[in-house]
Protein backbone atom coordinates (compact mmCIF):
# COMPACT_ATOMS: atom_id res chain seq x y z
CA UNK A 1 0.00 0.00 0.00
CA UNK A 2 1.29 3.81 -1.15
CA UNK A 3 3.03 5.58 2.03
CA UNK A 4 2.04 8.63 0.44
CA UNK A 5 -1.65 10.17 -0.98
CA UNK A 6 -2.23 11.53 -4.30
CA UNK A 7 -2.19 15.55 -2.57
CA UNK A 8 1.31 14.41 -1.25
CA UNK A 9 2.55 13.05 -4.16
CA UNK A 10 2.12 15.72 -6.59
CA UNK A 11 2.40 18.65 -3.83
CA UNK A 12 6.26 16.47 -3.99
CA UNK A 13 6.50 16.59 -7.86
CA UNK A 14 5.68 20.24 -8.13
CA UNK A 15 7.51 21.84 -5.18
CA UNK A 16 11.00 19.48 -6.35
CA UNK A 17 10.18 19.92 -10.00
CA UNK A 18 12.27 17.41 -10.69
CA UNK A 19 11.51 12.94 -10.94
CA UNK A 20 14.79 11.29 -11.19
CA UNK A 21 14.10 8.40 -13.73
CA UNK A 22 16.41 5.14 -13.24
CA UNK A 23 16.64 1.36 -13.55
CA UNK A 24 19.84 -1.19 -12.26
CA UNK A 25 19.88 -5.24 -12.40
CA UNK A 26 21.90 -4.31 -9.52
CA UNK A 27 20.36 -3.92 -6.10
CA UNK A 28 23.39 -2.23 -3.95
CA UNK A 29 23.72 0.20 -7.41
CA UNK A 30 20.30 0.83 -6.98
CA UNK A 31 20.34 1.56 -3.45
CA UNK A 32 23.21 3.98 -3.07
CA UNK A 33 21.85 6.27 -6.72
CA UNK A 34 18.46 6.88 -4.80
CA UNK A 35 20.56 7.61 -1.56
CA UNK A 36 22.91 10.05 -3.65
CA UNK A 37 19.84 11.88 -4.69
CA UNK A 38 17.75 12.06 -1.76
CA UNK A 39 20.96 13.84 0.22
CA UNK A 40 21.13 16.27 -2.86
CA UNK A 41 17.70 17.31 -2.31
CA UNK A 42 14.92 14.74 -4.66
CA UNK A 43 12.15 13.76 -2.90
CA UNK A 44 10.12 12.29 -6.16
CA UNK A 45 12.32 9.32 -7.77
CA UNK A 46 10.71 6.57 -10.57
CA UNK A 47 12.51 3.09 -10.72
CA UNK A 48 11.80 1.99 -14.01
CA UNK A 49 10.08 -1.23 -14.82
CA UNK A 50 12.49 -2.59 -17.49
CA UNK A 51 14.86 -5.26 -16.77
CA UNK A 52 14.07 -9.08 -15.85
CA UNK A 53 12.53 -8.91 -11.92
CA UNK A 54 12.38 -5.46 -11.69
CA UNK A 55 9.30 -5.93 -8.95
CA UNK A 56 11.46 -7.83 -6.78
CA UNK A 57 14.04 -4.87 -7.11
CA UNK A 58 11.46 -2.51 -6.48
CA UNK A 59 10.28 -4.46 -3.38
CA UNK A 60 13.07 -4.64 -1.45
CA UNK A 61 13.81 -0.90 -2.59
CA UNK A 62 10.35 0.72 -1.36
CA UNK A 63 11.19 -1.26 2.24
CA UNK A 64 14.63 -0.06 2.37
CA UNK A 65 13.62 3.51 1.64
CA UNK A 66 10.88 3.94 4.09
CA UNK A 67 14.08 2.88 6.51
CA UNK A 68 16.52 4.93 5.21
CA UNK A 69 14.82 7.66 2.91
CA UNK A 70 11.68 8.12 4.90
CA UNK A 71 10.62 11.16 2.74
CA UNK A 72 11.33 10.12 -0.46
CA UNK A 73 8.11 9.32 -2.81
CA UNK A 74 9.15 6.07 -4.83
CA UNK A 75 7.13 5.19 -7.91
CA UNK A 76 7.63 3.52 -10.98
CA UNK A 77 7.76 3.74 -14.27
CA UNK A 78 7.77 1.88 -17.66
CA UNK A 79 3.91 0.61 -16.63
CA UNK A 80 2.52 -0.12 -19.75
CA UNK A 81 -0.70 -3.04 -18.55
CA UNK A 82 -2.92 -2.75 -15.91
CA UNK A 83 -1.72 -6.32 -14.64
CA UNK A 84 1.95 -4.69 -14.44
CA UNK A 85 0.35 -1.24 -12.43
CA UNK A 86 -1.54 -3.82 -10.17
CA UNK A 87 1.75 -5.64 -9.20
CA UNK A 88 3.67 -2.49 -8.55
CA UNK A 89 0.69 -0.77 -6.24
CA UNK A 90 0.63 -3.92 -4.07
CA UNK A 91 4.54 -3.87 -3.32
CA UNK A 92 3.43 -0.53 -2.45
CA UNK A 93 4.23 1.70 -5.16
CA UNK A 94 3.60 5.74 -4.72
CA UNK A 95 2.54 6.48 -8.29
CA UNK A 96 2.42 5.12 -11.87
CA UNK A 97 4.73 6.22 -14.86
CA UNK A 98 3.84 5.12 -18.51
CA UNK A 99 5.43 5.40 -21.69
CA UNK A 100 1.70 5.99 -23.47
CA UNK A 101 -1.90 5.95 -22.29
CA UNK A 102 -3.80 2.96 -21.44
CA UNK A 103 -7.06 3.54 -20.27
CA UNK A 104 -7.42 0.27 -18.80
CA UNK A 105 -4.18 1.18 -15.92
CA UNK A 106 -6.38 4.77 -15.01
CA UNK A 107 -9.37 2.92 -12.82
CA UNK A 108 -6.99 0.70 -11.26
CA UNK A 109 -4.32 3.76 -10.02
CA UNK A 110 -7.93 5.76 -9.54
CA UNK A 111 -9.24 2.88 -6.56
CA UNK A 112 -5.83 2.87 -4.68
CA UNK A 113 -6.22 6.93 -5.30
CA UNK A 114 -3.03 6.51 -6.62
CA UNK A 115 -1.58 9.08 -9.41
CA UNK A 116 -1.13 7.76 -12.86
CA UNK A 117 0.59 9.66 -15.45
CA UNK A 118 0.65 8.37 -18.63
CA UNK A 119 2.74 9.58 -21.96
CA UNK A 120 1.24 12.25 -23.77
CA UNK A 121 2.25 13.30 -27.27
CA UNK A 122 -0.77 14.76 -28.40
CA UNK A 123 -3.40 17.83 -26.93
CA UNK A 124 -6.07 14.82 -27.81
CA UNK A 125 -4.04 12.46 -25.56
CA UNK A 126 -3.84 14.71 -22.46
CA UNK A 127 -7.42 15.79 -22.44
CA UNK A 128 -8.22 11.84 -22.74
CA UNK A 129 -6.06 11.00 -19.78
CA UNK A 130 -7.14 13.84 -18.02
CA UNK A 131 -11.04 12.91 -18.52
CA UNK A 132 -10.02 9.14 -17.35
CA UNK A 133 -8.54 10.96 -13.87
CA UNK A 134 -4.90 11.23 -14.70
CA UNK A 135 -4.11 14.26 -12.47
CA UNK A 136 -0.63 14.33 -14.17
CA UNK A 137 0.53 13.62 -17.53
CA UNK A 138 3.49 13.03 -19.30
CA UNK A 139 4.29 14.56 -22.06
CA UNK A 140 6.68 12.04 -23.97
CA UNK A 141 8.96 11.78 -25.59
CA UNK A 142 9.21 15.31 -24.79
CA UNK A 143 12.02 16.62 -27.16
CA UNK A 144 10.36 15.04 -30.15
CA UNK A 145 6.88 16.23 -30.10
CA UNK A 146 7.76 19.76 -29.77
CA UNK A 147 9.90 20.60 -26.59
CA UNK A 148 9.37 23.96 -24.16
CA UNK A 149 6.95 25.43 -26.98
CA UNK A 150 4.99 22.57 -27.32
CA UNK A 151 3.84 22.46 -23.60
CA UNK A 152 3.71 26.29 -23.64
CA UNK A 153 1.17 26.24 -25.99
CA UNK A 154 -0.49 23.01 -24.99
CA UNK A 155 -1.55 25.01 -21.22
CA UNK A 156 -2.73 28.18 -23.53
CA UNK A 157 -6.27 25.81 -23.67
CA UNK A 158 -5.77 23.30 -21.22
CA UNK A 159 -4.19 25.53 -18.98
CA UNK A 160 -5.37 23.45 -15.65
CA UNK A 161 -3.16 20.55 -16.99
CA UNK A 162 -0.05 19.22 -14.53
CA UNK A 163 2.37 18.10 -17.14
CA UNK A 164 5.51 16.34 -16.43
CA UNK A 165 7.66 16.50 -19.38
CA UNK A 166 10.47 13.88 -19.91
CA UNK A 167 12.93 13.45 -22.96
CA UNK A 168 15.50 16.02 -23.53
CA UNK A 169 15.75 16.78 -20.29
CA UNK A 170 19.14 17.58 -19.33
CA UNK A 171 20.92 18.54 -15.67
CA UNK A 172 22.03 22.28 -17.24
CA UNK A 173 20.63 25.77 -16.64
CA UNK A 174 19.33 26.41 -20.02
CA UNK A 175 17.93 22.98 -20.39
CA UNK A 176 15.62 23.01 -16.98
CA UNK A 177 15.13 26.92 -17.35
CA UNK A 178 12.94 26.62 -20.74
CA UNK A 179 10.95 23.69 -19.27
CA UNK A 180 10.12 25.49 -16.37
CA UNK A 181 9.33 28.85 -17.79
CA UNK A 182 7.42 26.73 -20.35
CA UNK A 183 5.53 25.63 -17.14
CA UNK A 184 5.80 22.41 -16.41
CA UNK A 185 4.49 20.72 -13.10
CA UNK A 186 8.18 18.93 -13.33
CA UNK A 187 10.89 17.51 -15.16
CA UNK A 188 11.81 13.82 -15.35
CA UNK A 189 15.23 12.71 -16.14
CA UNK A 190 17.40 9.87 -16.39
CA UNK A 191 20.85 9.25 -18.79
CA UNK A 192 21.31 12.62 -18.12
CA UNK A 193 21.35 12.41 -14.63
CA UNK A 194 23.21 9.23 -14.45
CA UNK A 195 25.84 8.82 -17.13
CA UNK A 196 27.10 5.04 -17.71
CA UNK A 197 30.55 6.44 -16.63
CA UNK A 198 29.74 7.78 -13.42
CA UNK A 199 27.28 4.82 -12.21
CA UNK A 200 30.64 2.18 -13.04
CA UNK A 201 32.67 4.82 -11.24
CA UNK A 202 30.33 4.59 -8.01
CA UNK A 203 31.07 8.08 -7.78
CA UNK A 204 28.17 9.02 -6.10
CA UNK A 205 28.66 12.62 -4.83
CA UNK A 206 28.78 13.04 -8.60
CA UNK A 207 24.93 12.45 -8.44
CA UNK A 208 24.33 14.07 -5.47
CA UNK A 209 25.89 17.32 -6.32
CA UNK A 210 24.17 17.25 -9.88
CA UNK A 211 20.99 17.49 -7.75
CA UNK A 212 21.63 20.16 -6.21
CA UNK A 213 23.17 21.94 -9.38
CA UNK A 214 19.88 21.11 -10.72
CA UNK A 215 17.18 21.69 -8.36
CA UNK A 216 19.14 25.78 -7.46
CA UNK A 217 18.56 25.94 -11.76
CA UNK A 218 14.49 25.07 -11.41
CA UNK A 219 14.22 27.10 -7.93
CA UNK A 220 15.86 30.20 -10.37
CA UNK A 221 13.68 29.61 -13.17
CA UNK A 222 10.88 29.95 -11.23
CA UNK A 223 11.71 32.79 -9.37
Amino acid sequence: MARFNKVQVITAMKETGMVPVFYHEDLEVCKQVISACYKGGVRVFEFTNRGDFAHELFGELIKWAAKDCPELILGVGTVVDAPTASLYLQLGANFIVGPNFNPEIAPVCNRRLVPYAPGCGSVSEISNAQAAGCDVTKVFPAGNVGGPSFVKNVLSPLRWSNLMVTGAVSPDQENLSAWIKAGVLCVGMGSKLFPKDVIAAKNWQYITDKCIEALGYIVSARS
